[in-house]
């Protein structure tokens, strides 16, 4: 129904927001973990928007980026998982984290969003784990840190990152060693996993 809502940021509350746009205040649900990251009260701000139709409700569930948002509609696209949700999933963790949470089938990382079992996370990955690639689940959420890995290839770095997940290294702990790696000089995906799994030890 709409791509994205431009205006002033009205209000914040707990799991939504307000932006008046042409005259008209839009009730926002948004994730939660995320509100942090809005500018203050008064901002103009952009939100990305997903209308969810139901016979007794029309909603909206807004989000930062194009990323979210489309993540969150191949979310939807999952049996049992509804709008509310896949957003508590995006509210506790990152688009990068849940998608190499789905590619290397952690479930345990997936069910710390509340109200998210262990059958939703296995759900997710069997139907998404074929669609979502190395690239996608790690490329937006370290190779765009472009001066952290100055001179290390993209394609390396996701996978020096997908490595080390894979040898049960929290994500983000990955991710660190890798961007110091990078900073270090290292370029290609067996260096940066030596000097990756070095900064980690």
């Amino acid at each position: 129904m709409y791509a994205y809502i431009k205006g002033r940021l009205v209000s914040k509350k707990p799991d939504r927001i307000v932006v008046e746009a042409g005259g008209i205040g839009y009730n926002i649900f948004y994730p939660a973990g995320r509100i942090g990251n809005l500018p203050p009260v008064g901002s103009e701000v952009q939100i990305y928007t997903y209308t969810s139709v139901r016979e007794d409700a029309l909603q909206l569930y807004g989000f930062q980026t194009e990323d979210e948002l489309e993540l969150y509609k191949q979310m939807l696209s999952v049996s049992g998982i509804g709008p509310k949700v896949a957003s508590a999933l995006l509210s506790t963790l990152t688009p990068g984290e849940i998608r190499v949470a789905i590619i290397s089938g952690d479930t345990k990382t997936l069910c710390k969003a509340p109200g998210f079992g262990k059958r939703n996370a296995e759900r997710l990955i069997l139907d998404l784990k074929g669609k979502i690639s190395t690239e996608e689940a790690i490329g937006a959420e370290v190779l765009t840190e472009e001066e952290a890995l100055a001179g290390a290839e993209d394609g390396a770095a996701a996978e020096a990152v997908q490595a080390l997940s894979t040898l049960g290294y929290p994500v983000k702990e990955a991710r660190a060693a890798v961007i110091k790696a990078a900073k270090e000089g290292h370029a290609d995906t067996e260096a940066l996993l030596k000097a990756a799994l070095r900064n980690i030890m």
